[in-house]
């Protein structure tokens, strides 16, 4: 027998005694996948946006197949509609779902924020907050690169050019906190869209005290308390000088905006304030002398 045969009879033995061995040990450590994660990845948006807290629509899908309930899982991007359909493939009760949206917890326009210097290296509010405080004297306010714009995939968030902040498209958003990650001052809030798209928050985090915050920006929170004070609901704290407002306390009231002496609470959708009428002036019967 030529060395060719011999070769080739050699590898022929040696390849199928691999492919026993390769089929064997896949048996072994195969892992057999519940037929309902395809299903739930099927009707999951495929945003893969991260915002449910697991590594894409396939993370979240196997988190549902493994969870008791559903209670506290969510696709923001699909909400509610995309939840009950998971429930019915799980056989389980659909959570109640409560709607959210991105908020900007800063009014530092360009009128109510002076530079005090100019920045002139990369176009990220990452790179420029890890160099310093910013451009203007609030050294927490939003720097206006737009990495919040960058980071979300459905458009929700653009910086405007006539204020310098970003402004939220809450008919866009999908409340995924691609927004609330990228942002290096921490200013985007998720907070419930609340009935009708009525809501409140302060528009501020500034820590400073009263008369350097007002120094920095004209619309800061000083933390004078009077919010705090007039809300009957215990929904607003006062902590670090600066005023926040609890949305699942909030009644929606806005008494707390009507005593804001900086506007720095803002009111989201609501009609607009009537004004106030002056009370007539008391006047008094003239005596006629007899």
């Amino acid at each position: 027998m030529s060395i060719v045969w011999i070769s080739t009879l050699s590898l022929g033995v040696i390849g199928a005694i691999s492919a026993i061995i390769l089929y064997l040990v896949a048996q072994k450590f195969k892992v057999n996948e519940d037929p309902r994660n395809g299903q739930i990845v099927a009707v999951l948006p495929g945003a893969n946006c991260g915002g449910c807290g697991y590594p894409g629509c396939g993370g979240f899908a196997a988190a549902c197949v493994k969870a008791k309930s559903l209670d506290g899982m969510l696709c923001p991007v699909g909400g509610a509609p995309v939840m009950a359909k998971i429930a019915d493939i799980l056989g389980m009760a659909p959570a109640e779902v409560t709607p959210k949206v991105a908020v900007v917890r800063c009014n530092g326009t360009y009128a109510n924020r002076k530079r005090t210097s100019h920045y002139d290296g990369a176009a990220s509010c990452a790179i420029e907050a890890s160099l310093y405080c910013g451009e203007t004297g609030c050294p927490y306010g939003c720097l206006g690169y737009g990495d919040c714009e960058s980071a979300c995939q459905f458009g929700a968030i653009r910086i405007s050019r006539e204020t310098g902040l970003p402004e939220v498209n809450e008919d866009l958003c999908t409340a995924c906190g691609a927004c609330v990650k990228a942002c290096p001052k921490g200013l985007i809030e998720l907070r419930n869209k609340g009935p009708k798209s009525h809501r409140m928050f302060v528009c501020c985090v500034n820590k400073d005290k009263g008369a350097v915050a007002r120094k920095a920006c004209t619309a800061a929170c000083i933390g004078c308390g009077k919010c705090a004070k007039e809300c009957a609901f215990e929904a607003i704290t006062v902590v670090n000088n600066v005023a926040y407002i609890d949305f699942q306390k909030c009644r929606l009231c806005r008494k707390c905006e009507a005593v804001c002496p900086t506007g720095a609470i803002h009111s989201v959708n609501f009609p607009p304030r009537k004004p106030v009428e002056a009370a007539p002036a008391e006047t008094k019967p003239v005596e006629t002398q007899a």
